[in-house]
């Protein structure tokens, strides 16, 4: 079987690389951009690194900010009807997985019309034309959105998260700059930190790896490991490590797909407004768990790529153990709660089961799964 792999036309990393996006939209002949962000961008003026930018060089551009934490259908379907008003022939996407998730999608309906209800665009979307040219802005160092295949949406009707797999949806040009990073508080550091994480070593172990995704995801552990706590702590090396170690975990993860900690989180993250990052961390000891009797043996390259002491002399079982506590005490050092106490209720287990079974992220997981087992998973850190 052929391995795929989708990535960025092309992208700029490091600081100032902001600098890159008019050049592009000139060059391409582009005349309006359609900035999608989210409200705090705009009101703590990091959106407006950018935009300041189109303003000095008198470039026209209009801004949609209707956008919540975790992006709703309403979300993108007022997006699409804002695009279509606005005149714009581009998408600006600046922001964390929300703005870049509903740029994906309303970017795909505007030339795909005939998923306007935006529920027919779960899971692998027949869709038959690439989604309006989108340049996308990552403002925080976690989902690596700007790189990924993915995205995802909330259904509030049905109180559940769903995710779109299309190859069409991928922003043709990135913009990775640490400085538009650099304004993230603690919280939100560690969180997309950890998501990040997540990410990388989910796709290490998932069904679906390959030679070229754990290139990325071993160097994507290696540099998160290394540079979340400073991140956290603000530091320009910190930023800087992060930003690229996030979307080296993208170029990953994308192609080859995740596993039951992402299906768990998502569920979270609809049902309680959990932040997904938060989510993401508390689950992953658990998975990488419920995963080693069959995934076991990958984790000895995993606590390697995470710095962990004289792992190499270990037995495949110590390794394992070894790798579960580097994980858990860098998920601690940034201050990510250690278990669902508080969060999740007795009553929604078996939803949040069934919805995680059902996820799109769940058939690559290593371990083959069951609403049972997914359950038991759940119930063991309340």
């Amino acid at each position: 079987m052929a391995n795929r792999i989708v990535l960025n036309t092309i992208s700029y990393h490091g600081k100032g690389a902001i600098e890159n996006i008019l050049p592009e939209l000139t060059a391409r002949g582009y005349q309006k951009a359609f900035v999608c962000t989210d409200p705090d961008l705009i009101k703590f003026g990091v959106a407006g690194k950018v935009t300041d930018l189109l303003d000095a060089a008198g470039y026209p551009y209009s801004v949609y900010s209707d956008i919540k934490a975790n992006p709703t259908i309403a979300n993108v379907q007022n997006g699409v009807e804002a695009f279509k008003a606005s005149g714009a022939d581009c998408i600006l996407a600046i922001g964390g997985g929300s703005a870049m998730d509903t740029a994906k999608a309303i970017g795909i309906i505007i030339n795909n019309p005939e998923f306007a209800d935006v529920r027919s665009l779960e899971g692998v979307a027949p869709t038959k034309r690439h989604a309006v040219f989108t340049i996308a802005v990552p403002t925080t160092a976690g989902t690596a959105a700007e790189v990924t295949i993915n995205y995802v949406i909330t259904d509030v009707e049905k109180k559940r998260k769903f995710v779109c797999v299309d190859t069409n949806d991928i922003p043709e040009i990135a913009v990775v700059d640490p400085d538009m990073m650099a304004s993230m508080p603690k919280g939100l550091t560690a969180a997309t930190g950890m998501d990040a994480l997540t990410h990388a070593i989910e796709g290490y172990i998932t069904k679906g790896a390959c030679a070229i995704s754990d290139m990325f995801h071993l160097e994507a552990i290696r540099l998160i490991s290394q540079n979340l706590r400073g991140a956290v702590a603000n530091t320009p090396e910190g930023r800087e490590g992060m930003a690229l170690g996030q979307y080296i975990a993208g170029m990953g993860f994308s192609n080859v797909g995740l596993g039951i900690v992402h299906s768990m989180a998502h569920g979270l993250s609809a049902l309680y407004d959990t932040p997904h990052g938060v989510a993401c961390a508390i689950l992953l000891p658990v998975g990488l768990e419920y995963n080693a009797p069959v995934a076991g043996e990958r984790y000895r390259a995993v606590g390697k790529a995470m710095g962990v002491e004289g792992i190499d002399a270990m037995t495949a079982d110590e390794a394992a153990a070894a790798t579960i506590a580097a994980v858990k005490q860098l998920s601690a050092d940034v201050g990510i709660p250690s278990d669902l106490k508080g969060i999740l209720k007795e009553e929604d287990v078996q939803f949040l089961s069934e919805s995680a079974f059902a996820d799109a992220c769940c058939p690559g997981n290593p371990r083959d799964t069951s609403v049972e087992e997914i359950a038991a998973l759940y119930r063991s850190q309340m």
